[in-house]
């Protein structure tokens, strides 16, 4: 056996490509050649052929069946640490928020609600604001339509400018190309290549080669279908690839900065437009601690206008001030105007 194991493997896969029967074919055609130009079958002792073939067949199964484990074993591990650190920043954020929320909630006479509350909550809100819109008496309908029809036309004319030449996103909130599929949350990228000449898929006939703002992936030995810098960085500890349905590869990129929608997937790839990107809507028990806070503080400050009272920064200022007067008697403030 040469010293490169992989010396003859372009030849090889040459030689594989043509037969449309997969290996089944291969081995037939193989086979036969050793019995029509060799005398690989009556050389030898009675039953040495089938020997040497057994031979080397336990041998490089062996060997596959190791590699493949040892793929198995370390992907595992991968997950089982992608998996801990999520699980740690998660519960760091959580009990970072709760520690802000308490504060904040001390300081602004804030109560936290639950998940019912907060529903019955938004339920409130809604009537208010139906009841309130069914209330109010339209003057000069005529001329509010003609101008609520003006400032619309203005924005979807500016709207249409500034997405001249993008590509509308597809439903997973990315883009549809001839060689491959992404999708996108605000917190990863997925990416599908599919693969269908070269079905079924081996890992190790594969190139995925992910690095923190370049994307390498194809066949060894063939042209790759992506060669490209990403349009943003991403996090290589929390990224992996794998074969799915054994026809397509599947790479999963996590995002470094979260807060934003990739308008590309590589520098070379044609813009969609991030403005038309439909996020699904969350309910207040799926937001992290940090945001349900901050969406429940506005909640309650909407409420308190609608019931014409302060919100939580108004009753912040009115009880610093009152404080202030408590602690100064000797100081008149009977002519002066708070807002």
């Amino acid at each position: 056996m040469p010293a490169d194991p992989e010396i003859f493997d372009s030849m090889l896969m040459g030689l594989a490509q043509q037969h449309e029967g997969g290996v089944q074919d291969l081995l037939d055609t193989i086979f036969s050649f050793l019995a029509r130009k060799t005398d690989f079958y009556s050389g030898g002792d009675p039953g040495f052929a089938k020997k040497m073939i057994l031979e080397k067949f336990n041998k490089h199964e062996a060997i596959a069946l190791g590699v493949e484990k040892k793929k198995k074993l370390d992907q595992e591990e991968v997950d089982r640490k992608r998996k801990a650190r999520i699980e740690k920043e998660r519960l760091d954020v959580e009990a970072e928020a709760a520690a802000t929320a308490a504060k904040e909630n001390q300081q602004s006479g804030v109560v936290e609600l639950t998940d019912e509350e907060a529903a019955k909550l938004e339920e409130e809100l809604e009537l208010e604001a139906k009841k309130k819109a069914g209330n109010q008496t339209v003057t000069h309908a005529g001329d509010g339509d003609k101008e609520e029809s003006e400032s619309k036309a203005d924005a979807e004319d500016e709207e249409d400018k500034d997405d001249k030449g993008k590509i509308k996103p597809n439903a997973g909130n990315g883009c549809d190309l001839p060689n491959y599929r992404w999708t996108q949350t605000l917190s990863e990228i997925e990416l599908r290549v599919p693969l269908v000449k070269y079905y079924p898929l081996k890992s190790n006939a594969l190139v995925v080669d992910l690095k923190k703002r370049h994307l390498k992936v194809g066949v060894k030995n063939e042209a790759p279908v992506i060669d490209s810098e990403l349009s943003h960085e991403i996090k290589l500890e929390e990224s992996s690839w794998v074969i799915e349905d054994r026809k397509t590869i599947l790479i999963t990129m996590e995002k470094i900065n979260k807060m934003e929608w990739w308008n590309r997937l590589i520098l070379s790839d044609p813009e969609i437009a991030t403005r038309k990107i439909n996020p699904e809507p969350s309910k207040l028990s799926d937001l992290d601690g940090e945001t349900r806070s901050m969406v429940e503080k506005m909640m309650y400050d909407q409420r308190q206008k609608e019931m014409g009272k302060p919100t939580s920064e108004e009753q912040k200022k009115q009880d610093m001030m009152k404080k202030f007067m408590e602690s100064h008697p000797e100081m008149d403030f009977s002519n002066c105007k708070f807002n």
